[in-house]
C-alpha cells in the first residue's frame, strides 16, 4: 500500500518502520499537514494518516484520487468531512481508546491546579514574591463534580473524583444505570449539572450537537464560584460567553487544554491575508483567555504522553494492517 503519513515527527516514523507489518507499505513521512504534503503524495497515496490539524475537506480529496482510508490518529473526527468521505467511498478510522487514562489524568492535574492556583503561585516564587495573598484554593473534599460526557476519559474522571470524595454528578447522552450504581455517581440532566457543581469537566467530542453546548444561557446556571475544566475540543465552549463570565464574576475559574480558534493560532494565519472575520474573531478570543488572570491554558496536551502516543502509532498501524487484509476496523461512522 501507498501510505501518506503525515504531521509525524521523525521517531514516529522510525517506529512505523521497525512493525514488522509496515515490511510492504510505500510510505511517505511529513512534519506538515495533509495540504502540505507533496503533488506526488497526494495524487498515488491510498492510505492517508494525520492527525487533529489537518483539515481533511473536499478540496483535499479532490487532491487524492487513490485514496481508499483515512486512519486518524486521534479519537475525534471533526477535521475530517465524514459526508465527503462517505460519498467517495472513502473508510476513515480513528484510535478511539489511546488516551482515557492520560487525558484524565491532565485533566485531574488542571483540577488540582485551579482549586489551589499552583500556576499563580508557581509564578509568583519565580518572581521572587512569597506573598500568599490571592492564592486562597478551595478543598476538593466533599465538592461535587460535574462531568460532562460519561464516555471513556469522563469514566475515568469520575473515578477520579469518587476517590477525592467528592460527589459527582454526569450528563451524558446515554447514562447507564447500573455503571452508576457501582460507580457512586448519579446522572443528571445538564441543567442540574452545571447548577450544582463545584468543579465542570467536559468530555464530548465536537459535533453539531455539542458545538457552543455551554454558551451564555448555560455557563448562566453554574455558581459564581464554580470552575471549569476543558480537555475535550475547544469549539465545545463559546469562548466569548466563557470570557464575559469571567469578566463579571459569575464564574470563578477555568483550565483550558483546548480554545476554539487554537488551528488559527497554530498556523501564524493571524498575521495572513486569508483569514476570515470569524477566523480572526476566535483568535482574539482564544489571546484573552491564554492571557486571562482567571485562566489556566495548556497547549492541547491532554493526550501528550510517551505511553499514550506509543498506543497511537500500535493502533494506527492495526487499522492501515486490518483494512488492507478486508477487515477494517476502528470504523468512523458519519452522524447522520
Amino acid at each position: 500500500m501507498r501510505i501518506a503519513f503525515c504531521e509525524f515527527k521523525q521517531w514516529e516514523a522510525e517506529f512505523i518502520q521497525q512493525q514488522p507489518e509496515a515490511a510492504g507499505w510505500e510510505m511517505e513521512f511529513s512534519e506538515g499537514t495533509a495540504d502540505e504534503l507533496s503533488e506526488g503524495a497526494k495524487a498515488s497515496a491510498e492510505v492517508l494518516s494525520c492527525f487533529i490539524r489537518s483539515a481533511i475537506d473536499g478540496a483535499l480529496l479532490d487532491q487524492c484520487p487513490e485514496l481508499k482510508l483515512i486512519a486518524t490518529r486521534s479519537a475525534g473526527s471533526d477535521h475530517i468531512d465524514l459526508a465527503q468521505c462517505e460519498a467517495r467511498g472513502i473508510t476513515v478510522c480513528n484510535v478511539p481508546q489511546y488516551g482515557e487514562k492520560t487525558v484524565a489524568e491532565h485533566t485531574f492535574g488542571l483540577i488540582l491546579a485551579l482549586s489551589r492556583n499552583i500556576y499563580w503561585a508557581v509564578d509568583r516564587m519565580k518572581r521572587g514574591d512569597l506573598s500568599i495573598e490571592g492564592l486562597l484554593g478551595f478543598d476538593l473534599y466533599g465538592k461535587t463534580l460535574g462531568v460532562i460526557g460519561a464516555g471513556r476519559i469522563g469514566l475515568r474522571v469520575i473515578r477520579m473524583g469518587a476517590a477525592m470524595s467528592m460527589r459527582v454528578l454526569a450528563y451524558d447522552m446515554a447514562p447507564q444505570s447500573l455503571l452508576a450504581e457501582v460507580m457512586g455517581f448519579e446522572y443528571a440532566d445538564l441543567d442540574q449539572v452545571l447548577s450544582e457543581a463545584d468543579v465542570v469537566s467536559v468530555h464530548v467530542p465536537l459535533l453539531d450537537s455539542t458545538r457552543a453546548m455551554l454558551n451564555a444561557e448555560t455557563l448562566a446556571l453554574m455558581k459564581p464560584t464554580a470552575v471549569i475544566v476543558n480537555t475535550s475540543r475547544g469549539s465545545v465552549i463559546d469562548s466569548k460567553a466563557l470570557l464575559d463570565a469571567l469578566n463579571e464574576g459569575r464564574l470563578a475559574g477555568a483550565a483550558l487544554d483546548v480554545l476554539a480558534g487554537e488551528d488559527v493560532i497554530s498556523e501564524d494565519r493571524v498575521l495572513g491575508q486569508d483569514i476570515s472575520l470569524e477566523d480572526l474573531q476566535l483568535a482574539v478570543e482564544a489571546y484573552q483567555l491564554m492571557h486571562h488572570p482567571k485562566v489556566l491554558v495548556t497547549s492541547h496536551i491532554g493526550f501528550y504522553s510517551r505511553e499514550a502516543l506509543d498506543r497511537i502509532l500500535q493502533t494506527t498501524v492495526e487499522n492501515v494492517t486490518g483494512f488492507g487484509q478486508g477487515l477494517p476496523r476502528n470504523i468512523v461512522a458519519l452522524r447522520r
